[in-house]
């Protein structure tokens, strides 16, 4: 994971490429909510929402529905090592986090019903870390059955109480 030359790479696996459908539908409800919302604010206060206001607030949510999900796509990404998790993740920030294997104390699998729907899944990994768990979001849902599988072997093999 740290390159000779002390620069830390990125994480070699991207998540699948149905995550950015997931991620857009998820963009495009919460911004017609959140439209959504405003009018009625609007229609219940009797408030005059100059058109130009609501134009940009398209434009805006226009632009969050189609950018976020392909530069999110680009920013997440996982890997496993024999020694460690690594995962980064995020879009406007980026967060990397390693556990070693040594620290991992629960693998868990994950699917919403809207994930399920676009066959993803995420993995959480639970460790003894006041950071809180590394989630790796949106796998094909056969990844994320075998990378469970996976980090729970090797959790236990580790010795030691993951503390």
């Amino acid at each position: 994971m740290v390159e000779p030359t002390g620069v830390l790479r990125d994480p070699a696996n991207l998540v699948s490429t149905r995550a950015p459908y997931l991620w857009r539908l998820g963009a495009l409800t919460r911004s017609l909510v959140l439209g959504a919302g405003a009018g009625l604010a609007e229609l219940l206060w009797d408030v005059d929402v100059p058109l130009w206001l609501w134009a940009g607030y398209a434009a805006a949510a226009l632009g969050y529905v189609t950018v976020m999900p392909q530069f999110r796509y680009r920013v997440h990404r996982w890997e496993t090592t024999g020694t460690a998790v690594y995962t980064q993740s995020g879009w406007l920030t980026r967060e990397r986090r390693i556990a070693p294997m040594s620290r991992v104390q629960t693998v868990d699998f994950e699917q919403s019903a809207v994930a399920r729907a676009f066959g993803l899944a995420s993995v959480t990994v639970t460790t003894a870390s006041a950071a809180g768990p590394l989630r790796i979001d949106d796998l094909d849902v056969a990844v994320a059955q075998q990378l469970v599988d996976e980090l729970t072997r090797r959790a236990e093999a580790e010795h030691g109480d993951a503390t």
